[in-house]
């Protein structure tokens, strides 16, 4: 029997183009790891547009000032590879583009999502 390396687990980011949301409502950011992955270990950012909105190391949290208590991930989906960040009290200057970042040992991958006003269209 030959001796099998170990590959650290290969995964993708899947998300969606973009999410709309009303004004002073929660809205979802998705991204999930693909194949369902645990995300517990990993290392995630959210960032809005080249700012670090949210970091989850270690399962330590740290959110950036004017998005405190507003940004979460759903901890009991990080399991299931669910890395999508929640966002509360949507506001106008909320709108733009978002990127998740996933690093697990030494793969890291990013994906983008939009986030629309419903009614600015």
């Amino acid at each position: 029997v030959g001796i099998h390396k170990v590959h650290t687990a290969q995964f993708k980011l899947t998300s969606e183009d973009y999410v709309e949301a009303d004004v002073g409502k929660e809205v979802t950011l998705p991204c999930h790891l693909s194949p369902d992955t645990s995300a517990v270990a990993t290392t995630i950012r959210w960032f809005k547009e080249t700012e670090c909105i949210y970091l989850y190391q270690n399962g330590q949290v740290t959110e950036r000032s004017g998005y405190e208590g507003r940004v979460s991930l759903i901890t009991q989906e990080l399991e299931r590879g669910n890395v999508s960040l929640r966002l509360r009290g949507y506001r106008r200057s909320d709108t733009g583009d978002y990127i998740c970042q996933v690093i697990h040992g030494e793969q890291k991958e990013e994906a983008a999502v939009g986030l629309w006003d419903r009614e600015g269209k």
